[in-house]
């Protein structure tokens, strides 16, 4: 083949040298701009996964790159003065330029040709005259420009400032530097990468920038090379005490803002996307040279594998996309917490250490206490010490109250729509189903969004409490609840708005019904998707007979003996279509702005909280963002939290979504705690209100993750009830604990110890003369002169 490689960078070169290996008769020729000594940033970060692929594929390059990496496992974290330090992490790096001349010296001995500070031809010259033209050309790539509307780019720029610099301070571990200053919170973000430097970045919110006075070359154009070196001065000064008197290194180094590529498309005809080019990920999370090198690896092995080029190239394409993805939802995670950090700047600063942690998600608690379980400790204990409780229990485990009601520990299983009523009345289903999950250990069992009038339903199998027979069976469940477990049992009332008159889930969800309808009403006459039944406006008067409804069902809901009350505002429903802007478009006081979105839903919500007993709690659940454009956003969220919990909303059950057919959810593990994050510490936490987590939280792990960093006060698991009803036991089980928080009833007080298997049924000899080492040596710390040992 004739390959075409636009861009020397190392996912040029290795991609260059990778293929010459697997094939010396490859003409590849490489344009790069720049001379071979330019090179822009310091250091660059390895996995030990990454490498192990590098050994795999070229010795020589990997050998070279051994002898001159900085290793250590520890990462160290200073907080407003406050100083940690968490081992058992493993990175390796070294010199961006060290790097740069192993691979232009490996790409020169196996024959590639490059030209340097050279610009390359044509895209289209290249096209015609290769077999294939590789874009690694960077974060601005041409060859992406030049066929955007084939790649069909997508460059999220982001808010916060940041510049890249080095320091002649050899650091001996990855330094996160957290500053309160004057102006605000500053960071660094920091590590080794030879004997004689470290790279040592600074990130801060672009207010916080200004406020600093480094703002004053805002708009220059520097020429190629040259550094902004009077903020430089100004970081050298505000950084004095972190750099303990050694110098910042500067290498185009000038205030920049992050850009978050992607792409959905990465090849066309014969041209593809490397490394930057085709995607980026946040410096906090990964290296955008180590995605570069994988995906070097990758194409060279599908261009190889394949018989042609276009099928070479969708196998690159399909294998490294999910990866990819992976890594940038991770990215996504942790850009984001970096750009909100002064939130967290009132947490105990061990608290604080543990969020910057596991900000991505990628790292949990249980990831922490293989690698140090001191910390861990550490973390658990303080967790306890805050909660006045002695015992040093995980995070789960640990008692919470909302508002007057005590629960036994900090699993809620979520509100789960059975449709399996007749007449709106429970059943023996209801009984075994809600039963089932308050005898498997949760704290707080949720029915189902419960109706307040026959039109209220969503579907004819929903469940409601408009009658006096509905009552009745209500309180066979709850009795049995709380007869039989030591569980709360708490009651979620809603109207489905233009959501209602629909078919069981099972036979079309959200599909209008073939006969049987009702009449729906909605704020606006606009329905839910196409093909979807059409509103009728409300009017004034059916407002009034909601609240009425909401009323009664709320009175019967105490006289059925339930211990709290939700208020469903969220996923489209009817109070949820009033607050979107999507759902709402009407022109009298309960249109328009937020103010007047909010309006109609806090009545209800004050007439609920009027009409339930005082000393039980009423909370609301909301969906934080609508997923779609014009719609309410993590922002509308969080006032709309604080009007609830201004009229008494003991809890925030923060969900999203859900309001229109026409959503495009970000989904992932954990996808909305960062919503119950934001709104526990900006309103619910200083009101003293709690915030309930929920969607695709799914293991214990993640639970004690997201209480432990206090994302939130309890977390909701839905579907991971249905795939085990005794969930919460076995996760009390699983982590060898005993007591309050995991009762197991008498009758299964048997199956509390984990069964054996046939991995755990054998005894295995000893067989090793000499022990591991102990598992609290975790710590390595980066000292010049061992990358020549």
């Amino acid at each position: 083949m004739r390959i075409a490689i636009v861009g020397g960078g190392p996912g040029g070169l290795y991609l260059a040298a990778l293929l010459k290996q697997l094939d010396p008769g490859h003409e590849i020729t490489v344009w790069e701009r720049n001379a071979p000594d330019d090179t822009f940033g310091f250091g660059v970060v390895f996995s030990d996964e990454t490498l192990g692929g590098i050994e795999n594929a070229d010795t020589v390059v990997h050998d070279a790159m051994e002898s001159r990496f900085a290793r250590w496992t520890d990462i160290d974290i200073e907080f407003d003065g406050h100083p940690f330090t968490v081992g058992g992490q493993g990175f390796a790096a070294m010199a961006r330029k060290d790097l740069l001349h192993i691979l232009q010296e490996r790409a020169a001995e196996l024959g590639v040709t490059v030209h340097y500070r050279t610009l390359a031809p044509d895209v289209d010259e290249l096209r015609r005259s290769y077999d294939l033209v590789v874009a690694a050309d960077g974060i601005n790539s041409a060859v992406r420009t030049k066929y955007a509307d084939a790649f069909v780019p997508s460059l999220d720029q982001r808010t916060n400032k940041y510049m890249w610099l080095g320091t002649d301070r050899v650091f001996e571990a990855f330094q996160f530097l957290v500053k309160q200053t004057e102006f605000g919170t500053m960071q660094i973000h920091g590590y080794p990468f030879s004997d004689g430097g470290s790279t040592f970045i600074v990130e801060m919110a672009e207010d916080v920038w200004r406020r600093a006075g480094l703002d004053s070359a805002e708009g220059t154009q520097f020429p190629p090379g040259s550094s902004d070196e009077e903020s430089v001065a100004r970081i050298l000064e505000i950084f004095a005490g972190e750099l303990t008197g050694h110098n910042l290194l500067t290498n185009n180094s000038r205030w920049l803002n992050f850009t978050t590529v992607r792409n959905e498309r990465w090849h066309h005809h014969n041209v593809v996307l490397l490394g930057d080019a085709a995607h980026t990920a946040h410096f906090s999370i990964g290296s955008g040279t180590k995605l570069a090198m994988e995906d070097a690896l990758a194409l060279a092995a599908c261009l190889h594998e394949h018989p042609t080029v276009d099928e070479a190239l969708t196998a690159y394409e399909t294998e490294r996309r999910p990866v990819v993805e992976s890594t940038q939802r991770a990215a996504q995670a942790s850009l984001e917490w970096f750009e909100n950090i002064g939130r967290y700047a009132g947490q105990d600063p061990a608290q604080f250490c543990f969020n910057l942690l596991t900000r991505s998600r990628r790292i949990t608690f249980d990831n922490l206490k293989d690698r140090d379980p001191d910390f861990a400790d550490l973390i658990e204990r303080g967790f306890a010490e805050a909660q006045g409780v002695a015992e040093s229990a995980p995070a789960m485990f640990q008692p919470f109250s909302i508002g007057g009601l005590e629960l036994k520990n900090r699993i809620v299983v979520s509100p789960m729509d059975m449709y399996s009523a007749v007449d709106g009345v429970p059943d023996d289903f209801h009984v075994v189903h809600l039963g089932s999950k308050a005898l498997g250990g949760a704290g707080l069992v949720m029915t189902e969004m419960v109706c307040v009038s026959p039109e209220a339903r969503i579907t004819p199998g929903c469940t409601g409490l408009w009658n006096d027979t509905q009552r009745e069976a209500w309180t066979r469940v709850t009795s049995f609840v709380h007869d039989r477990s030591t569980a709360k049992i708490g009651l979620q009332l809603g109207h489905s708005g233009r959501k209602g008159s629909t078919r069981l889930m099972w036979e079309g969800m959200d599909e209008p019904l073939a006969e049987g309808n009702w009449e729906v009403v909605g704020p606006s006459a606009l329905p839910y998707g196409a093909d979807c039944h059409v509103p009728r406006e409300m009017t004034r008067a059916d407002m009034d007979a909601v609240v009425a409804d909401f009323v009664s069902a709320a009175r019967r809901g105490a006289d059925a003996g339930f211990d709290l009350l939700e208020v469903h505002a969220a996923h489209g429903y009817l109070l949820s279509s009033f607050l979107s802007p999507i759902a709402n478009r009407r022109t009298d006081e309960y249109g328009g702005d937020l103010t007047n979105r909010l309006r109609f839903p806090l009545e209800v919500f004050d007439a609920v909280r009027s009409a339930f007993p005082a000393d039980r709690p009423v909370t609301v659940r909301i969906s934080a963002t609508d997923w779609a454009p014009d719609g309410n956003t993590e922002h509308d969220a969080v006032e709309i939290a604080r009007a609830f919990v201004a009229h008494g909303a003991a809890a925030v059950d923060v969900s999203s979504g859900q309001v229109t057919k026409d959503e495009k959810p970000a989904y992932g593990r954990s996808y909305q705690t960062p919503f119950a994050d934001r709104i526990r510490h900006e309103v619910a936490a200083p009101a003293g209100a709690a915030v309930i987590a929920v969607g695709a939280i799914s293991s214990y792990d993640d639970v004690n993750s997201i209480l432990l960093a206090g994302r939130a006060d309890l977390c909701a698991l839905g579907r991971t009830h249905l795939y085990n009803p005794q969930w919460t036991l076995q996760a009390a089980a699983e982590q060898e604990y005993r007591g309050p928080g995991a009762d197991w009833p008498a009758q299964f007080a048997a199956g509390r110890r984990k069964p054996p298997t046939s991995r755990t049924d054998a005894v295995r000899p000893r067989l090793a003369l000499l022990r591991e080492t102990p598992r609290d040596a975790v710590h390595l710390r980066w000292t010049p002169g061992k990358a020549a040992q």
